[in-house]
């Protein structure tokens, strides 16, 4: 009973992404290839997670994180990161310097440090305590870096080219990578802090179905 309810769960989730990437693919401000750029990781993440839905269910918490950030990765792929409205607003109504939905989305990242940490326990034997907690945040961080030198060789591959700069999206900050990366930290951190506990759970609520 309990996994026929947590299977209309993730249908009902997996629908939801979908509609959004749909409606991201509809006429993207930035233009199809700026699009694929920005959208790539989150559709190679969610054929992972489908190809794999049937041998390594992951618990609804894990699925509601990467549908979130999916989510999130095509409403920037659709505007581009720096033209989110509703972000756009913000900046206006608060005088900011800049449109903040790119680090919005790198300290949502840090949400990533829930999936990551039940993979490692549930494919390794570490056990949960301050090991688990240092490997999960290394991991998110390794993982947040990898996506600054992918998005740096993209702009010495295309020496400078528009696209690459507005998949860059420094939006003339010269510590943009560095923003980024403590960002995702700060976002681990909390996830780690603030959702293990359920987590732990969710996860031996599995173990007894």
């Amino acid at each position: 009973m309990r996994k026929a309810k947590s299977s209309k769960t993730h249908i009902f989730l997996f629908l939801i992404v979908t509609a959004f990437f749909i409606w991201s693919l509809i006429k993207p401000a930035g233009g199809y290839g700026l699009w694929a750029a920005e959208v790539a990781p989150a559709a190679v993440g969610l054929i992972i997670v489908i190809v794999t839905y049937n041998r390594f269910r992951l618990t609804t918490l894990s699925y509601i994180i990467i549908a979130g950030l999916a989510i999130m990765t095509f409403i920037g792929g659709h505007y581009t990161y720096t033209r989110v409205p509703l972000f756009n607003w913000l900046k206006d109504a608060f005088d900011l310097n800049r449109n903040h939905y790119d680090r919005f989305g790198h300290l949502l990242k840090g949400l990533l440090a829930i999936v990551i940490r039940e993979i490692v326990l549930r494919q390794t034997q570490l056990s949960r305590g301050s090991w688990l907690v240092a490997i999960v945040t290394s991991i998110s961080l390794a993982i947040s870096s990898l996506y600054e030198i992918i998005e740096w060789l993209s702009l010495i591959i295309t020496k400078g080219g528009k696209e690459s700069k507005n998949f860059l999206g420094t939006q003339g900050s010269m510590w943009d990578a560095q923003w980024d990366m403590s960002l995702t930290l700060i976002g681990t951190i909390l996830a780690l802090s603030f959702l293990s506990h359920l987590h732990n759970r969710l996860l031996n609520k599995n173990r007894m179905s």
